[in-house]
């Protein structure tokens, strides 16, 4: 029996991630957080397989959140972690593989592929769609494809404060959780036009949704 744990904030998103799981006689849901902090202090007390991370839980950054938890101690952090989220590929596969994820999966996939990937985690591998895969491949053999988009070249931190100031997410907004002053994230927004080449939030929200960054 595979033991899984699932941290998403949305109490129905987790109920039908758990009837799905329910159906696999090999697999059991030992756990379940709506938040960072919470996510943190559970899976402490769990023997887990595989996490299911979401990515827009409240508090904890999740680049943050799951870089503390590919950190903690081998004894209690969980096997794999497979990164479950409504957001694009295109916005943080990358970042959350590099960050320590072993899957990225959105939330739109079958239940099925979502099995699929918890069983190819258990047995020791990794995982992403098959679509994803083929893009990657894709710009790889393409010589017209730029080899790295602008987005790419930012910190960890400035992309998820890019990518709050692309959804219209006022300073205060953004500072609170990321446990920043306004300063700071001022400061931030500065540096982020000047490295984009942008003058002003309506060029952030437009490259976010060109980019399909949302």
């Amino acid at each position: 029996m595979r033991n899984i744990f699932i941290a998403d904030d949305h109490a129905m998103v987790r109920e039908g991630l758990k009837a799905i799981i329910s159906n696999d006689k090999d697999l059991v849901v030992v756990g379940e957080a709506s938040n960072g902090n919470e996510t943190l202090r559970k899976i402490r007390a769990c023997s887990i397989d595989v996490l299911l991370l979401d990515v827009s839980m409240p508090g904890l950054g999740f680049l943050d959140l799951l870089k503390r938890i590919t950190n903690m101690d081998a004894s209690s952090k969980p096997g794999k972690i497979l990164v479950l989220t409504a957001h694009s590929e295109d916005q943080y596969a990358f970042r959350a593989l590099k960050a320590g994820a072993d899957g990225y999966l959105t939330k739109e996939k079958s239940p099925n592929e979502l099995l699929k990937a918890i069983h190819k985690l258990c047995d020791g591998g990794r995982y992403v769609s098959q679509s994803f895969a083929e893009d990657m491949i894709n710009m790889a053999l393409d010589p017209n494809t730029e080899e790295t988009a602008l987005h790419h070249l930012l910190s960890d931190r400035e992309f998820q404060i890019f990518s709050m100031l692309g959804k219209g997410t006022s300073i205060k907004a953004i500072a609170f959780p990321l446990s920043l002053n306004d300063k700071t994230i001022s400061t931030y927004r500065t540096r982020l036009l000047k490295k984009m080449g942008m003058k002003s939030n309506a060029d952030i929200i437009r490259y976010t949704i060109e980019n399909n960054l949302d």
